[in-house]
């Protein structure tokens, strides 16, 4: 399991046209399943996104969490981490799960980070979305499990 994680000072999620998903500041993590993965790698990154220090302190040190802010948090399933270009342009996608087995395992993140605290709004599973945000710093970590 990986996550592209970003701070935020905010952003929105559509589908078609409609607004889904909105914080008005924390993280946007863009969360990829792979084949094999399972709730102890789900659980591993919710704890590690949930106290991960990206945020200033008042001497200006990242040192803070996205509890410690207040912040909220956007998780995002995307496949696409798992894309493969290391035999041609186009990306082979074997390493991602199924949408079947994919699915569960994104909706137990998203348990795992509200049980650690943290206020999770969600996109839609397998929808095509609209992300408009507005990168802070920009800070982006990347978080293998």
């Amino acid at each position: 399991m990986k996550a592209v994680v970003q701070r935020v000072k905010y952003t929105s999620l559509s589908v078609d046209g409609r607004l889904i998903s909105e914080i008005p500041f924390g993280l946007t993590v863009f969360l990829g399943v792979k084949v094999g993965d399972s709730e102890k790698e789900a659980e591993y990154l919710a704890k590690k996104i949930a106290a991960l220090r990206v945020f200033e302190d008042e001497n200006g040190k990242m040192n803070l969490s996205v509890k410690d802010v207040g912040g909220e948090v956007l998780l995002v399933s995307q496949f696409t981490l798992y894309g493969d270009t290391s035999h041609g342009n186009r990306p082979s996608f074997t390493l991602a799960e199924r949408p079947e087995k994919a699915e569960p395992l994104y909706e137990y993140a998203v348990q795992a980070l509200q049980a650690h605290g943290v206020t999770v709004k969600k996109g839609v599973f397998g929808a095509d979305m609209q992300i408009r945000q507005e990168n802070d710093g920009p800070v982006t970590i990347f978080i293998e499990a």
